[in-house]
C-alpha cells in the first residue's frame, strides 16, 4: 500500500510531466494559496528536475483576499490590474508553462457584497483579455490541479471530525487523479486515449445540433460548421502536448453563438468568485439568456450573466458520463475542476479557439464570423444527471442517441 508521501510525489510528477509537461529551458509559473506550500515545494523540485530554466511561484492568502473585499475602497475594484496582465502576457509570449493550484474555500466570499465581487471579476477579465486569448488558442501550456485546505475539506466532509477531513479529501483527490496506482503516468496515457476515441467518433459524425432532455431540461444547441470535439489533452504552439485539467473526464466543443434555444437546469452547486449559486435555471432564445432564476445566489448569477455582452451566451458544450470515477465517488467537491468532471456541463462566456477548424490562428473577428462567442469570462456549470438524454441531430434532421440515462449510448 502506498504511503501518503508516495502518492503526493506521484501527484506532483503527474502535474509536472503530464499536466504542464515542463520542457528543458522553460519558465515554469505556479499560482497557489499559501496553504499549498508543501505541494508547491515538491512541484518546484520536479520542475527543475524536468529542466526548467526558472520556477516562479506566486502565492495568495485567503485571509488577505477576504480582507481586501471587506475593507478596500469601492473604486479599487474597478481598476484594471494592467501590471499583472502585462507580466502574464510576456511570460506566455516567451513560452512559459502555467500551473494553477486550486484550494480556496467555496464560501470564501460569503457575506461580501456581490457588486464588489462582480466589479473585481470584470476588471480582471478585461485586463486579462489578451492572455485569455493565448490560453484558449493553446499558445502555451497550462494546467490546473487541486490541493486541500482545511476550510475546503470541512465544506466537502462536514460530518467528519476535523482531524479526518483533510485526509479524506486528499484520499479522494489521489483516487480521482490516479495517483494511487502503480504507474499513474501510464494510466493517464491510456485515459487520454479513451477520451480521444470519443472525440474522434463525435468529430466523424459532424452533427448539426444536440438536443438535451431531462425532467428539468429541454435544450437544443446548434454546433458551428467545422466544430471540433476535443479532450483536455492538447498541443501548444510549439508542438508540445499538455493536459489542461487534472482530473478530466470530458470531451467538449463550442456551440454556435446564436444557436441555443430552450431551458436548462443546474444539477450541482456552482462555486463562483467565492460564492455559491445553486438550483438555477437558464432560458435561451437565439443563443441569448433571456430568463434565469436561482434558489441560492440569484444576485451573483445575475452579475455573472451581466458581466459583458458575451456572458449572455454559451461558449462550451461538454459531455461527461454519469458512470465516471468522480461521479461514482458520490462526493460533491464544490469546485468546478472536480464537479465538472462528474457531470455534463455548459459554460457561460467565451469559446475556445481550439474548438473550430483553424481557430488557433484566427483573429477574434474571424472567430466571431464562424459563430464563436467572445467574453471576458468563462464559467462552467453542471447540468447532467442520470436522467439526461442527448441526441445528435444530423444535417438531414435524423436523431441519433449520444447519451441515454446519463451515459454514452455508443
Amino acid at each position: 500500500m502506498l504511503s501518503f508521501e508516495q502518492k503526493l510525489d506521484r501527484y506532483a510528477a503527474l502535474a509536472v510531466k503530464v499536466g504542464a509537461n515542463v520542457q528543458p529551458g522553460q519558465i515554469f509559473v505556479i499560482n497557489a494559496m499559501i496553504d499549498a506550500a508543501p505541494l508547491v515545494q515538491l512541484l518546484v523540485r520536479k520542475g527543475y528536475e524536468a529542466g526548467a530554466k526558472q520556477v516562479i511561484v506566486k502565492y495568495s492568502d485567503e485571509t488577505v483576499n477576504r480582507l481586501r473585499f471587506e475593507m478596500a475602497p469601492e473604486e479599487s475594484f474597478d481598476e484594471l490590474p494592467k501590471w499583472h496582465a502585462a507580466e502574464m502576457e510576456e511570460l506566455a509570449e516567451n513560452n512559459a508553462v502555467f500551473l494553477t493550484i486550486l484550494s480556496s474555500s467555496p464560501d470564501l466570499m460569503k457575506g461580501i457584497d456581490p457588486a464588489r465581487i462582480s466589479a473585481n471579476q470584470r476588471s480582471f477579465g478585461q485586463a486579462m483579455a489578451k492572455y485569455r486569448q493565448y490560453l484558449q488558442a493553446d499558445k502555451m501550456s497550462w494546467t490546473g490541479i487541486a490541493c486541500p485546505s482545511q476550510d475546503w475539506a470541512a465544506k466537502v466532509f462536514p460530518d467528519l471530525p476535523q482531524a479526518e477531513q483533510m485526509n479524506q479529501l486528499w484520499d479522494a483527490i489521489f483516487a480521482a487523479v490516479r495517483a494511487d496506482v502503480e504507474d499513474p503516468i501510464a494510466a493517464w496515457e491510456q485515459h487520454i486515449e479513451r477520451l480521444e476515441s470519443r472525440a474522434v467518433a463525435l468529430n466523424n459524425k459532424k452533427y448539426h445540433a444536440l438536443h438535451y432532455t431531462s425532467p428539468s431540461t429541454d435544450l437544443t444547441i446548434v454546433l458551428p460548421e467545422g466544430h471540433i470535439w476535443a479532450q483536455a489533452g492538447s498541443v501548444n504552439a510549439q508542438g508540445t502536448p499538455f493536459v489542461a485539467n487534472i482530473p478530466t473526464e470530458e470531451v467538449y466543443t463550442a456551440p454556435a453563438k446564436y444557436g441555443v434555444n430552450g431551458t436548462v437546469a443546474s444539477t450541482k452547486p456552482l462555486s463562483y468568485g467565492g460564492s455559491i449559486i445553486d438550483r438555477f435555471t437558464l432560458t435561451f432564445e437565439k443563443g441569448r439568456i433571456v430568463d434565469f432564476h436561482a434558489e441560492e445566489g440569484q444576485e451573483t448569477l445575475e452579475r455573472l450573466i451581466s458581466m459583458d455582452e458575451g456572458s449572455h451566451y454559451l461558449g462550451e458544450v461538454a459531455l461527461v458520463p454519469f458512470h465516471s470515477p468522480i461521479s461514482e465517488s458520490g462526493i460533491l467537491y464544490y469546485t468546478t475542476l472536480y464537479d465538472e468532471n462528474a457531470s455534463c456541463h455548459l459554460a457561460i462566456g467565451s469559446s475556445y479557439a481550439s474548438n473550430i477548424e483553424g481557430g488557433k490562428t484566427m483573429s477574434p473577428e474571424e472567430l466571431a464570423e464562424r459563430g464563436m462567442n467572445s467574453s471576458i469570462t468563462h464559467v462552467d456549470f453542471m447540468m447532467g444527471s442520470p436522467e439526461t438524454d442527448i441526441y445528435g441531430i444530423t444535417a438531414r434532421g435524423d436523431r441519433e442517441p449520444i447519451f441515454l440515462k446519463g451515459n454514452w449510448a455508443f
